[in-house]
């Protein structure tokens, strides 16, 4: 109930990217009172650093972290239950406030059990997953250079998985994602007179059609690949073919080489296509994260703990990776439910005690000593 409470204040109080200042500040009053040492970093980000009792003599790791995301997305929630967002336009619905309630029990757990465990625990509050980077932006500020971890970790709820279920995957778990956006630039006219323009609309269109093919002809049938257009942007009046045309989209990959060959081809698809009508096209393309790819032996370990925590039957190990995008990467570098990103989307409180619990037998697995 305690968690319960916790999760749904900061349901109804949902901040954006950068801007996490009342979570983070809660946040960092609950980890002070367990006697937890409160590092801010990264504007609103939280390291909480916990320094265990016991021994860690022969243990497999003297550090680690755990990380858990803090904002929230820019949308309006639909749903009207007593705990939904109380501000307008902004919402928790990709369970962010699920994630950060998980590892605050964690870190109250392991602070009232320090002597079971040596080393370092670094508890990650990080801000802004939501489409700016914020783990990159940590990295790159220093988190593991003031903050070594021997490894890391981090969970998301899912809700097309079952309760008490478990999912891990080996290798890409979720996707890399980049932008792109392209400005056909042809000459504008009269529609009655269509013969004296170069339409960019028709041109776009032919464009939208032709990147299909970069998956369907120029990648590998085994690999994982998107490119979707998403925005067509054109036009001003009926009788007016205009000068431009701007499409936008996404283009998302499991394997680097894959991503680059996405990139690559997009700008030639979209740069020929255009010349063949007698129109130019710019292409911009505005990198995201990379794909989420989970190492061979921490997923050894973390099956290990999901079966004895939940039960081998309830853990899944051959699922398949997403196409979504997480920004953990770059730290992992250096039904009937409504599912994420919608509207009536809401963390289910009955998983929280099964986050806080996996989280904390995984410290103790790998900080305790071997024996």
């Amino acid at each position: 109930d305690e968690m319960k409470g916790w999760r749904r204040d900061f349901h109804e109080h949902p901040e954006l990217a950068f801007e996490e200042s009342r979570t983070s500040a809660i946040v960092s009053e609950k980890l002070k009172s367990w006697g937890i040492q409160v590092n801010r970093v990264s504007k609103t980000g939280i390291v909480g650093v916990l320094k265990g009792e016991g021994s860690n003599n022969d243990a497999v790791c003297t550090s680690i972290g755990l990380r858990a995301d803090m904002d929230a997305l820019p949308m309006q929630e639909e749903n009207d239950f007593a705990h939904a967002s109380k501000v307008a336009g902004k919402m928790h619905g990709c369970g962010h406030d699920g994630h950060t309630t998980i590892l605050l029990g964690t870190a109250k757990y392991l602070s009232e059990n320090r002597e079971s465990f040596g080393g370092t625990i670094n508890f990650i509050f990080q801000p802004a997953e939501e489409s700016q980077a914020g783990a990159q932006v940590m990295v790159e500020e220093g988190l593991f250079d003031s903050f070594p971890c021997d490894e890391i970790y981090a969970l998301h709820n899912w809700p097309l998985v079952d309760e008490g279920t478990i999912v891990v995957h080996e290798g890409p778990v979720m996707a890399s994602v980049d932008e792109f956006k392209i400005i056909v630039k042809g000459v504008g006219g009269h529609a009655a007179m269509p013969h004296l323009c170069t339409d960019p609309i028709l041109v776009q269109s032919r464009i939208v059609s032709a990147l299909q093919s970069i998956v369907s002809r120029n990648t590998n049938p085994v690999d994982a690949a998107v490119v979707s257009v998403t925005q067509f942007h054109a036009g001003s009046s009926y009788n007016v073919i205009p000068s431009s045309a701007t499409i936008k989209g996404t283009i998302r990959s499991l394997r680097s080489e894959v991503r680059e060959n996405l990139k690559e081809r997009l700008v030639e698809v979209a740069q020929s296509t255009a010349t063949a009508f007698g129109a130019k096209a710019s292409v911009t393309i505005y990198p995201g994260y990379p794909a989420t790819t989970n190492s061979r032996e921490q997923v050894q370990v973390v099956a290990a703990v999901a079966q004895d925590l939940v039960g081998k039957d309830k853990v899944l190990l051959n699922a398949e990776p997403s196409m979504g995008a997480e920004d953990f990467s770059f730290m992992l570098e250096k039904g009937s439910k409504h599912m994420l990103h919608h509207p009536k989307y809401d963390f289910d409180d009955n998983i929280l005690p099964c986050g806080v619990q996996f989280f904390a037998n995984l410290v103790l697995r790998r900080l305790q000593r071997q024996e």
